[in-house]
């Protein structure tokens, strides 16, 4: 077969009447030796296997094959799809089931496949999916096998994009920076051939995506923002970097944007509310809450509370109401509302959310001036402390509680060196990406105290690093902007005060007529 280089900018529409048209996914081209018939699912499932959007690019991969059983690069973009590498996930077995319908070992896949560089494709994927490796060692051989394929075939846009992402799929630990970097390098090359490539804008994303880099992704998110919206994931994906830079109007447009593409999707494939986007709701809550748009936060957290009474709290609904809850409480300090007063079971939730969540029930209980079921609380933090990420931040967690029942029992001094030591914990993570987590950033409650104290100096101190590592946070920049008029910094208070009032132009800290609503 003679081999076919098409260049794709799909525009899918939809024959109901009922549901609008949506606009494409992105542009790649692809030299492959399928059928004619088979490239249209072929390369829809490419753009949509760039966006994350596994599912459906599963389908189109499957559908390709269908119309051409010889294609082999449709199987393996249909095994490619069970692989996750930015959440350090694979379905190995799935992926192994659709490679052995081409060929039951690789020496009869590799004949199926008519050219040395779909041959190599068909290699990577081995090396990703079959071996007597763990999966750590499997993803950077994995790694290795794609730059030398980006090496060999230069032209090949896809194969360097794919680079890209293999580098992130092998930061296990959290956010290597030496990985992330490589991985930008490799995006980079591809964004500025193809600016249009949805993999190059949404690897740069992943690669940028902390405070520190977020400016170098900026340009990357506003393309990608426009260049694929009908995936929902790739209409959210920007937002971690106007996360990361504190752009709360754009966080909220797009999140809703990505929820609604969501759901014209759910609603397209008769899917059950589980398949809504919770994680766009939750980061669009975040934003509102930083524009102190309290009331429309409230809004979106009853409507997933809804979803969780319907669902049982399948999916996602209970994670993603405990951390919008958690989220809401620290940000609005409305312990006596209808968001306050909803329950949650703790005991089902992952180690991280549940930290969270139990931080959050123990300060309540401190609000309410329990403090048997604040130290109740502390306890079952406690329980939580080991290594990984959700461990440590139930240690941080653990200690911030603490130090807040070391005040009340009228022990300053102790609750702020443990607070520091929590803050000591935190800036030893890697830097995270999104909401905070933990879910009071331990520099902020920190400046908090401090400022109680008349600790002016200290409190700025603590509110400045707390804003290193959550930009334009709307509780800090309030600390900071008070903390530097009590330490005479004018010039500080005076920006800090400016920064926020940027950030709230439809502020209404759920308030009617200047009385805090008590739901």
């Amino acid at each position: 077969m003679l081999i076919k280089r098409i260049t794709l900018c799909l525009m899918l529409g939809v024959t109901a009447a009922a549901y609008a048209q949506v606009d494409g996914l992105g542009q790649t081209e692809f030299a492959n030796s399928g059928a004619e018939e088979a490239q249209e699912p072929f390369l829809r499932g490419l753009l949509l296997l760039h966006s994350f959007e596994y599912e459906d690019a599963r389908e189109a991969f499957a559908e390709a094959r269908k119309i051409d059983k010889d294609f082999a690069m449709a199987y393996w973009g249909e095994a490619m799809s069970y692989n996750h590498p930015v959440w350090f996930t694979q379905e190995t077995k799935k992926g192994r089931a659709v490679l052995e319908a081409l060929g039951s070992t690789l020496e009869e896949r590799l004949e199926r496949a008519p050219t040395a560089r779909e041959k190599d494709y068909l290699r990577a994927v081995e090396a990703l999916f079959y071996s007597d490796d763990d999966k750590n060692t499997r993803d950077f051989n994995y790694m290795a096998f794609m730059e030398r394929m980006a090496d060999r075939y230069p032209n090949d846009l896809d194969a360097r994009a794919f680079y890209a992402l293999s580098l992130i799929g092998c930061s296990h630990g959290g956010r290597n920076f030496t990985l992330y970097m490589k991985a930008a390098a490799a995006g980079e090359t591809v964004f500025a051939r193809n600016p249009q490539h949805p993999g190059a804008a949404h690897y740069l994303i992943h690669s940028y995506d902390d405070p520190v880099h977020a400016p170098l992704g900026l340009r990357a998110a506003r393309v990608y923002s426009e260049i694929a919206p009908s995936a929902a994931h790739a209409l959210h994906m920007p937002t971690h970097i106007f996360t990361a830079l504190g752009m709360w109007q754009r966080v909220v447009d797009l999140n809703e944007k990505s929820y609604q593409a969501a759901e014209q999707r759910r609603l397209r494939k008769e899917l059950p509310l589980t398949a809504r986007s919770y994680h766009a709701i939750h980061w669009k809550t975040y934003g509102l809450l930083q524009q102190s748009r309290f009331e429309e936060a409230r809004e979106a957290i009853l409507s997933v509370h809804s979803d969780v009474e319907a669902t049982g709290g399948k999916g996602r609904t209970r994670s993603s109401l405990a951390l919008m809850r958690a989220a809401y409480l620290i940000d609005t300090d409305h312990w006596d509302s209808n968001i306050a007063a909803i329950t949650l079971d703790g005991e089902k939730l992952g180690t991280e959310t549940r930290a969270n969540h139990l931080f959050v029930e123990g300060m309540m209980a401190l609000k309410h001036g329990d403090l048997d079921a604040a130290f109740d609380h502390v306890k079952q933090l406690m329980d939580l402390e080991g290594k990984g990420k959700g461990r440590t931040i139930a240690t941080i967690l653990q200690h911030e509680l603490k130090s807040l029942l070391l005040l009340k029992e009228g022990n300053p001094v102790e609750a702020v060196k443990l607070l520091r030591e929590a803050a000591a914990m935190e800036d030893a993570m890697p830097f995270d990406f999104g909401p905070p987590s933990p879910v009071k950033p331990s520099h902020e409650l920190l400046g908090e105290i401090l400022l109680a104290q008349e600790d002016y100096e200290g409190a700025q101190a603590a509110f400045t690093q707390a804003l290193a590592r959550a930009p334009k946070r709307a509780r800090a920049l309030r600390g900071l902007a008070a903390a530097a008029k009590g330490a005479q910094d004018m010039d500080v208070a005076k920006d800090a005060s400016r920064t926020l009032k940027e950030i709230t132009p439809q502020a209404d800290f759920g308030t009617t007529k200047g009385k805090t609503i008590k739901y």
